[in-house]
C-alpha cells in the first residue's frame, strides 16, 4: 500500500531533471500521473518506464494556453480529478545585467512564471478540495548569483505565488505549497553552468554538503507535501538545497 493509493496527480515538465523523478515517485507511491512535456518521444519513454497502467503522457507547453486546455480536458475525459499538480516546469538560462534581450527577459518569465499561473488557473475546476499544489521555485530567490537575474526573479515571484494562492484556495482546504530546490544533478543545471567543469566546481563547493542533490532527494519532498503526512502545512517555502540558503 502506497501513501498516495487512489490518488491522482498532475506533474508538468515531467520529462527530465526534478519533474521526472516526481512521476516516478508519485506513481510508486500509488497515485496515477499526468505528465507534459514539449518532447512527445521523451514522454512515451517515461510512460512505457511507469506503466501505461500508471501514467498518462500528454504533449504541452506551459507557455500555450491552448495547450493547457487540452491537458485539462484530458485528465476531465478520464472521469478523475486531480488530488496532487505539481507545477514544475520551468527553463534557467544565464545572461549579465549587459547581456539580457527582450527576448531572454519575456521567454524565462513567460514560462516559469506565467507557466505557473495558468497551470493552476486551467486545474481549479479539476482540483479536488483538500488537494495539494506543489510549486517548483528555487533557493536563487534569495542568494545573489551574479548573471542569474531574470531566472531569480521568477522564482522569487514563484515564492510570492505560492503564498497568494495558498491565502485564496485555503477555503477550499486546497493546501500550496513552494519547494526551493539547490544544485540538483539535472539537464537544466547545464544552463547554468554549461559544460564548463570549473563553473560546476565552483557550484558545488557553494554547497555546505559539498555535493549535489539527486532528483530522487527533491521527489521525496514533493511526495511529502503532496500526502496528507504535510496536512498542515500551505503557504510554505522547503529549502531543498543542502544548507545551501541557511548558512
Amino acid at each position: 500500500m502506497g501513501q498516495l493509493d487512489g490518488k491522482t496527480a498532475l506533474v508538468t515538465g515531467a520529462t527530465s531533471g526534478i519533474g521526472l523523478a516526481s512521476a516516478r515517485t508519485l506513481a510508486a507511491e500509488g497515485a496515477y500521473v499526468f505528465l507534459t512535456g514539449r518532447r512527445k518521444e521523451k514522454l512515451d519513454e517515461v510512460v512505457a518506464e511507469i506503466g501505461a497502467d500508471k501514467a498518462t503522457g500528454i504533449q504541452a507547453d506551459v507557455t500555450d494556453l491552448a495547450d493547457l486546455d487540452r491537458v485539462m480536458a484530458a485528465v476531465a475525459e478520464t472521469g478523475r480529478g486531480l488530488d496532487i499538480l505539481f507545477a514544475n516546469a520551468g527553463i534557467a538560462e544565464t545572461a549579465p545585467l549587459d547581456q539580457i534581450t527582450w527576448e531572454h527577459y519575456t521567454t524565462t518569465f513567460n514560462t516559469n512564471v506565467g507557466g505557473i499561473v495558468f497551470t493552476l488557473q486551467k486545474a481549479l475546476p479539476l482540483l479536488k478540495d483538500g488537494s495539494s499544489v506543489v510549486l517548483c521555485g528555487s533557493n536563487v530567490a534569495i542568494k545573489a548569483s551574479p548573471a542569474m537575474s531574470v531566472y531569480a526573479a521568477t522564482k522569487a515571484a514563484i515564492r510570492s505565488l505560492g503564498r497568494t494562492y495558498a491565502a485564496e484556495l485555503t477555503g477550499r482546504g486546497i493546501r500550496v505549497n513552494t519547494i526551493a530546490p539547490g544544485p540538483t544533478e539535472t539537464p537544466g543545471l547545464l544552463g547554468v553552468t554549461g559544460h564548463s567543469d570549473e563553473r560546476r566546481a565552483g557550484v558545488i563547493a557553494s554547497v555546505p554538503m559539498k555535493r549535489l542533490a539527486r532528483p530522487e532527494e527533491t521527489a521525496d519532498v514533493v511526495t511529502f507535501l503532496a500526502s496528507e503526512r504535510s496536512s498542515f502545512m500551505t503557504g510554505t517555502e522547503v529549502h531543498v538545497d543542502g544548507g545551501a540558503s541557511q548558512f
